[in-house]
């Protein structure tokens, strides 16, 4: 018998298979997805009846759910022309628009199989949060509202603590996770539109020379873009300032949610958060840990009083969930998984050293992110007795000749007592060590002040901007 060929595995039966339409759906926007199942009968019986294709549902991107607040008249006199109900809340008026997809989806039975939400950058009020956290229409376990519109923090805090009640019913909350305090994810169409923007040289900077370098240097600010914006590179690695210091309710909230639901940002646990561990006069309150420390620890013992948080080894509470939120699952180990754990499986998870300002306050240098735990910190002195100026100017000469590691070797592996802690010596630079100091801080041998060689503009290695800016001194007064 002649051998029978065989057709290629057609679009429907592809998507018929479950695993491959898990694997597939969320790469589809919700606009894709919706025309797709516009192509035949089978494909749309098969994405509407289908629980996969509907697992993970970003709707930060639909036009339709953005509020246009514009106001209708060119003279701005009056916001909206329309006629309203008066019973019409605001909460109801800025949550509208994704109520009536919520509304569609449930309809087709859609909304039920929804376990991870994306609202990020959309109007989202608390009393919409309220619903999809309490309403059994709802079955959302990861939620992220980053940077969301007309949201009442507050309220928001008071629904997140009725639903971790100790009185709640039994398999409450269903949210496990919520993204909130950590910026929405930059796609690539907006990375475009921000280097669109930037405006056209000038003068001698349109010269062919100025723009190649003007070029490399795009190409530069681009890569570091893509790198700030992964999540687990800002929190891991050696950053600093991670997130702005949110509201003084929040720690409250978060330690109230604690085994139940986890957060984009973690609380700090330094010792002096502990009462049992310090005096009553050093303890503080809780606090959300703003910097990153990267993996190295205490620059004198090499690691932190309360050791460093590790995935899969210390309790959830201690790691942040990472961005974007996870595409293929919706729990809560999959989006504190650092990729760097997924990729190579035979060496331990990577350290995790997160820190709140109080706690670093003196000990912390902003500008090469050197820190001192509380066991190794000493109390810092005067500046006028760290060094003399000949010793200044020995480790001046030394950095010229042999560079940054040379002065670092010098300053905190010396025959002498180590000099620790950090001084404001620059307003822009912020608090650094003595290391820092000496590299950016020269003294003018006119009026003999300290100054800083990168902020302080018109200054020279050997002179300061004011004494050599010539009348600047009578300026002030002509003014007056």
């Amino acid at each position: 018998m002649a051998e029978i060929e065989q057709l290629p595995a057609s679009l429907i039966d592809l998507l018929a298979n479950s695993v491959i339409l898990r694997e597939l759906a969320p790469y589809l926007s919700l606009q894709s997805l919706l025309r797709l199942s516009q192509t035949s009968k089978d494909i749309r019986e098969i994405i509407t009846t289908q629980p996969e294709p509907w697992r993970h549902l970003d709707l930060s991107g639909v036009k339709s759910a953005i509020i246009d607040s514009s106001p209708i008249d060119i003279g701005g006199i009056s916001w909206r022309a329309e006629r309203m109900d008066e019973a019409l809340t605001e909460d109801d008026f800025y949550s509208g628009p994704l109520r009536g997809m919520f509304s569609r989806l449930q309809r087709k039975q859609i909304l039920r199989n929804v376990q991870t939400l994306v609202l990020d950058g959309l109007s989202v009020p608390a009393d919409l949060v309220r619903e999809i956290v309490t309403e059994d229409r709802f079955n959302v376990k990861i939620l992220s509202i980053r940077e969301a519109k007309n949201l009442n923090q507050s309220k928001l805090q008071q629904v997140l603590r009725y639903i971790v009640r100790p009185t709640r019913p039994e398999g409450s909350p269903k949210l496990k996770a919520l993204y909130f305090f950590g910026p929405k994810d930059s796609t690539r169409s907006t990375i475009w539109q921000r280097q669109q923007r930037q405006p056209r040289a000038m003068g001698v900077t349109t010269s062919e020379g100025a723009q190649i370098g003007a070029e490399w240097n795009q190409r530069s600010s681009t890569a570091l873009l893509s790198t700030i914006s992964d999540d687990e590179t800002r929190w891991y690695s050696c950053t600093g300032r991670i997130l702005k210091r949110p509201l003084s309710d929040w720690p409250e909230t978060i330690r109230a949610c604690k085994d139940l639901i986890t957060f984009d940002a973690v609380l700090c646990r330094g010792p002096r958060h502990d009462i049992t561990k310090v005096d009553s006069k050093d303890f503080l309150q809780p606090t959300i840990a703003t910097v990153a420390l990267g993996p190295t620890g205490c620059e004198s013992c090499g690691t932190c009083p309360e050791g460093p948080a590790r995935f899969g080894e210390t309790s959830e509470s201690t790691l942040p969930l990472l961005s974007p939120a996870p595409s293929h699952s919706s729990t809560v180990h999959a989006a504190q998984r650092p990729q760097q754990a997924t990729l190579t499986n035979d060496s331990p998870p990577p350290p995790l050293l997160l820190r709140c300002e109080d706690c670093l306050r003196a000990r912390w240098c902003e500008r090469c992110n050197r820190w001192w735990c509380e066991t190794c910190y000493e109390e810092p002195r005067s500046r006028i007795h760290l060094r003399t100026e000949m010793q200044q100017l020995e480790l001046r000469d030394q950095l010229r000749d042999g560079g940054w590691e040379d002065v670092t070797r010098t300053v905190y592996e010396g025959d002498g007592p180590q000099i620790k802690g950090v001084h404001r010596d620059c307003l822009e630079c912020g608090r650094t060590c003595e290391a820092c100091s000496l590299f950016c801080l020269r003294r003018c041998q006119l009026c003999r002040t300290d100054y800083c060689v990168e902020h302080d503009d018109g200054c020279t290695e050997t002179e300061c901007a004011w004494c050599r800016g010539g009348g600047r001194r009578t300026m002030t007064r002509e003014l007056y």
